[in-house]
């Protein structure tokens, strides 16, 4: 019986619960490895403020300073306590969104990259709808709710994914206290995602919460060469769960490059260039189940571009672009 309770309270709910998910991605290529109701939209609260950092960074404003409206000011829900008319570097207001949550800050970063709330808030879509991210719609930047400020669990993992491809992101959300000066004097803010601050193996994230969402919860995990990303929604117990289930995929998973980077000979006039390595979190099982399929576009040209796709039995898991190159 004492097993059983410990199983209950580590495993996130696989029974299925209506508004609970959970989703576990391999943090290289962003492959799904686990997960329950991962693709269902729901509340994912201030996991938002992740694609808001991302979408922010991206657009690269020029301007490093920032005057502090009065609708940042008075924002509702978590703050930094921005005041009216307050001068604020852009990357103090970084750090303030992603470590301490500020939804003040996530205004002023929105006004001041998208020249306004909603300009800023369809960027977000655009930039998440060229990413691949289906089943998610902003109505905000900072994760209040409303009715359809909704992503899935899965969706919300490959957000930390890409972003932690940009160096900027991954240090901002890996910092574990930031110290800075305004004129009001010096400060610092410490991270609030716990495992963060206390799990080695845990290099970055972002936590959340409202009512309608519950708790909320992302972390990106780094081991041995291996990297998983885990994201709950709506689970009371996240803390343990995530520690749970990368534990798990550290264990059951290994590292395994699929192809390697350099020149390889198709046909004997024509040579396929793959610029990077692919390296997959794969079981001691799916490792005897992948295969390597090479797509060639039909064309007269010299050179072109043609596709790798590495399959895992009958299912594509990762495809990348190879330039092809003919010898007359």
């Amino acid at each position: 019986m004492a097993l059983l309770i410990v199983g209950l309270l580590i495993y996130p709910a696989s029974s299925q619960a209506a508004g609970t998910s959970f989703a576990v991605i391999d943090g290289e290529n962003g492959r799904l490895l686990m997960g329950s109701n991962e693709h269902e939209p729901l509340p994912i609260a201030s996991l938002t403020k992740m694609w808001t950092a991302y979408t922010f960074l991206g657009l690269k404003p020029s301007e490093q300073e920032t005057v502090i409206s009065s609708e940042a000011a008075t924002a509702e829900g978590s703050s930094i306590y921005l005041e009216t008319g307050q001068v604020m570097k852009t990357q103090d207001l970084l750090y303030g969104l992603m470590l301490r949550s500020g939804n003040d800050a996530a205004q002023a970063l929105a006004e001041h990259a998208g020249g306004s709330l909603d300009g800023f808030v369809y960027l977000m879509n655009e930039v998440a709808q060229s990413h691949g991210l289906e089943q998610t719609h902003f109505m905000n930047p900072s994760g209040l709710h409303g009715e359809h400020h909704l992503s899935s669990a899965y969706d919300t993992a490959k957000m930390l994914y890409f972003a932690m491809k940009n160096p900027e992101f991954r240090k901002i959300a890996s910092t574990k206290n930031y110290p800075f000066e305004t004129e009001q004097g010096k400060n610092s803010w410490q991270n609030k995602h716990r495992l963060v601050i206390s799990e080695p193996t845990a290099v970055a994230g972002k936590t959340g919460f409202t009512k309608a969402a519950g708790r909320t919860l992302a972390t990106y995990f780094e081991k041995d060469g291996k990297s998983v990303i885990v994201v709950t929604l709506n689970n009371g117990n996240d803390w343990q769960v995530h520690k749970q289930l990368s534990q798990q995929v550290f264990s059951e998973y290994q590292s395994y490059t699929a192809v390697k980077k350099g020149k390889y000979q198709v046909f004997p006039h024509m040579i396929a260039k793959l610029d990077q390595s692919v390296k997959l979190l794969v079981t001691k099982e799916e490792k005897k189940m992948l295969s390597n399929v090479l797509q060639i576009p039909q064309a007269d040209e010299q050179q072109k571009k043609g596709y790798w796709s590495i399959y895992l039995g009958t299912e594509p898991i990762k495809t990348v672009a190879v330039d092809i190159e003919s010898e007359k």
